[in-house]
């Protein structure tokens, strides 16, 4: 299977990832954990459905140390154990930021009041950053059908 795009041979294309890839830099090298963020990613990117973010991200967070039981449980993280209390604000607030369309009100107070009590503003920038950036790069791969499942850890750097 091959995409409909070669988005890394696109000069357009190109240009356009290498400004998300330094906003993804930017928040990478923020305060908000790193475990949290490839948490946000791998959820939204199941939510939308992007295989290979889903890879990549699965396959980053196993190299920095994460828990095959914990990523195991992403997609189910509410009924989940192996989850911080921070960490779950993190995730609820990731899912309601990519299914906006699903909801009238977008994101609730609730949810948002939540990760606020867990996060400080910078943090709070970097996660809704985070779930931004993530959600845009889910719908580039989903647009051009990016295969998954050959990504390797630190493959883009």
């Amino acid at each position: 299977m091959g995409a409909r795009l070669n988005i890394f041979g696109s000069p357009t294309a190109g240009k356009f990832l290498k400004h998300i890839v330094s906003a993804g830099k930017v928040l990478s090298d923020s305060a908000l954990p790193l475990a949290t963020q490839e948490l946000v990613k791998i959820r939204a990117s199941q939510i939308n459905g992007c295989g290979f973010c889903t890879d990549m991200h699965t396959k980053e967070a196993t190299h920095a140390g994460e828990t095959s039981v914990r990523l195991n449980l992403v997609a189910v993280w509410r009924e989940a154990t192996v989850f911080t209390e921070a960490e779950r604000a993190a995730l609820e607030l990731a899912e309601q930021g990519t299914r906006i369309a699903d909801a009238a009100g977008g994101v609730t107070d609730e949810a948002w009041e939540n990760a606020a009590k867990h996060y400080d503003e910078e943090q709070l920038a970097a996660l809704v950053s985070l779930i931004a950036v993530i959600n845009a790069f889910n719908r580039l791969n989903v647009i051009v059908q990016q295969p998954a499942g050959d990504y390797q850890p630190g493959q883009f750097g």
